[in-house]
């Protein structure tokens, strides 16, 4: 990976994480630099983010000091989902929603227009991409 796609990355996640962007723009952005995924794991806090060139970056990201939940609870995860769906909620916030509603983190699936959220006991809640 050259130099200039791993600043950008790290650029972009910063302001993601910084709530300056909606994922819409993350998309945008993630598909020009060559992303395909990107596993955002909040009990590791980081993200890492896989490229169609089989190379990898992880970027190191504090999360909201919040106690995760053994119960996986779908709805929560849901309305978080839907308030970023309407730039209700940025990502600080959408971090705290999901956190609390008992996800671990989460794979973007770029290219399969899907995420998939976890919870501690292998839940999964599979989100396609509004219109998909």
């Amino acid at each position: 990976m050259n130099a200039l796609t791993k600043e950008l990355l790290e650029k972009c996640a910063h302001e993601s994480h910084a709530g300056l962007l909606t994922f819409p723009q993350v998309l945008t952005r993630l598909v020009s630099f060559g992303v395909e995924s990107y596993f955002a794991d909040y009990r590791d806090q980081s993200t890492t983010y896989y490229l169609s060139s089989n190379e990898a970056i992880r970027i190191p990201m504090k999360m909201p000091y919040i106690e995760i939940p053994n119960e996986f609870n779908r709805d929560g995860v849901v309305v978080a989902i839907r308030g970023a769906q309407s730039d209700q909620v940025r990502y600080p916030q959408f971090l705290e929603l999901t956190m609390l509603a008992g996800c671990i983190g989460y794979v973007v699936w770029i290219t399969g227009k899907q995420v998939s959220y976890f919870g501690r006991q292998g839940e999964v809640h599979i989100e396609h991409f509004p219109g998909e």
